[in-house]
């Protein structure tokens, strides 16, 4: 159902979001505009567990919207040295051939490489990890593509062992199609003594594990790649003992309910072994303890998906172009979750009347259940862990390779010459294009396609004109938008304000869903 608890007396307005943020103890300011907490203050009490107040565990299963928040709000947090901020990895000193962290740029917070559209996990510049730059993708819909990835793993695992029990139990070879949500990965041939021949694999490695993340595909967890982050872009090293534990071979699960299993998968060690550990020397320990990576993993888990724009003749001709001309072999439409494991949806596009900013209009809806556990706090929230159908999302979770204009020099001179199809959604405001920013805009990248893509580009470039700019019309109504400005039953704002739309513009606020909306993050 909506989420309706957005009685007018309740709307306050916090969201005041820019890109990055200052906390209002550091930088006060008249308008109280910022963080509201302080670093400590979001710390908490540490993990704790679901009886530990204001730990990550109580917060992410008894107040998840609260812990969905200080997730985003430490995203935009700019880190101060005496927190641990810096320096660059090993001073930007070192072999780039064998550790391309070297590359990364310093940024004081998340949202200074995610920045754009404003107040969200956006898109940003380039950033100096390969010779040719890599250009910083937007994070919408991100849980979204972990859960897709790993329910596919988890299908053509299941597909690889029953082969090899067939194999084992017949005493002869089984050859099986990998195939999930209506992708095709190749075949493997199982063998009587458990081996398996894993040369006629498509598009993923021979562990069969998708990773959704980074452009050639090399993770598979929100909370890997934000351990990572912190670590090479912002010198905040974390002792994670999700990560310890996995790393050692240990099947854990996280708070925001991800299998990271450690004798099946690659998964890295923390920069750190424990909290007392000073990683980058520089006099600070524990600069990112657990419960802070706990509320970054549950935000992304949780963050919105891209909107949809106005549609028209013009879009609705490009979407039936793009699948008439083969674009959608790749970059597949609609796939489903068997498990949904987010506590909310919100779907936003296109609204002439209720919309604000862009006329641009969200709904948010509950798919979380209360349960009373008598423990005399509030009621636990559960995801209902239904199947929710991911539209628009346009990637296939496979490595392609899309032909030499597409092709990444390493810093040791080998090539990348395959990488993860990109998700459209939101291509429309990502400009520029490919995953080094070297196409200017949109009819370029497709132009630029080859390989495994070349018949469809080639069709799309004997079209007419006007059925080119049909396609590029289409995507071009795939957007991001600013929460803070997007107006939703949550906070619709109000156009008869005086001051709209600087004031009373309407937003995606969740301090209404709060247990206590009057603290504020």
């Amino acid at each position: 159902m909506p989420l309706r608890r957005c009685l007018i007396g309740l709307i306050i307005i916090t969201n005041t979001a820019v890109a990055e943020l200052n906390d209002i103890t550091q930088a006060p300011n008249t308008v109280n505009a910022g963080i509201k907490k302080s670093l400590t203050e979001q710390i908490g009490m540490g993990r704790g567990d679901i009886n530990t107040p204001d730990s990550s565990i109580y917060l992410i299963n008894r107040d998840p919207f609260r812990a969905i928040v200080r997730g985003r709000q430490l995203f935009q947090r700019k880190f101060q040295i005496k927190q641990g901020f810096g320096p660059r990895v090993n001073d930007g000193e070192g072999d780039l051939n064998t550790n391309g962290a070297l590359g990364a740029g310093l940024a004081d917070s998340c949202a200074a490489c995610h920045a754009r559209p404003r107040g969200g996990a956006g898109d940003g510049g380039d950033v100096f990890t390969r010779p040719d730059s890599r250009d910083a993708p937007h994070l919408f819909g991100l849980g979204l593509i972990e859960m897709l990835a790993d329910e596919i793993t988890a299908d053509l695992r299941a597909v690889r062992d029953s082969a090899i029990e067939t194999a084992q139990s017949t005493n002869s070879n089984k050859t099986v199609y990998l195939k999930s949500k209506g992708i095709q990965y190749g075949s493997i041939t199982a063998h009587p003594d458990g081996s398996v021949d894993n040369s006629h694999l498509k598009g993923i490695d021979d562990d069969l594990r998708v990773k959704p993340f980074f452009a050639e595909g090399s993770d598979f967890s929100i909370r890997s790649f934000s351990m990572g982050a912190f670590n090479a872009e912002m010198g905040l090293q974390s002792h994670d003992p999700d990560h310890q534990l996995a790393f050692a071979g240990n099947n854990v699960i996280t708070p925001s309910g991800l299998s990271l299993a450690g004798n099946k998968d690659a998964v890295s060690m923390p920069p750190v072994s424990d909290s007392f550990a000073d990683g980058d020397s520089d006099g600070i320990s524990n600069e990112m303890p657990p419960e802070l990576l706990d509320y970054m993993e549950f935000y992304l888990l949780n963050y919105f998906k891209p909107a949809q724009y106005k549609s028209n003749r013009a879009t609705r001709k490009g979407k039936y172009l793009m699948e008439k001309i083969g674009c959608t072999t790749c970059h597949k439409t609609d796939l489903v979750i068997n498990k949904d494991r987010r506590v909310a949806d919100v779907e936003t596009a296109y609204d002439r009347e209720n919309g604000g900013f862009n006329h641009l209009y969200a709904t948010a809806e509950a798919k979380f259940d209360e349960i009373d556990d008598g423990s005399g706090y509030p009621a636990l929230k559960q995801p209902k862990l239904n199947s929710f159908i991911v539209k628009n999302v346009y990637a296939d979770f496979k490595r392609h390779d899309l032909g030499s204009k597409f092709w990444e020099r390493n810093f040791d001179g080998s090539y990348q010459k395959e990488f993860m199809t990109e998700p459209l959604w939101g291509v429309g405001t990502t400009a520029p294009y490919g995953h080094d920013g070297r196409s200017i805009n949109l009819h370029e990248v497709i132009l630029r396609h080859g390989g495994e893509a070349a018949s469809s580009r080639k069709k799309y470039a004997y079209l007419w004109g006007a059925s080119q700019r049909a396609i590029v019309s289409y995507l071009q109504s795939l957007v991001l938008f600013p929460p803070p400005d997007t107006a939703s039953n949550l906070d619709p704002g109000d156009k008869s304000d005086p001051m709209y739309p600087q004031e009373s513009q309407g937003s995606i606020s969740l301090t209404p869903l709060f247990n206590d909306p009057t603290d504020l993050e």
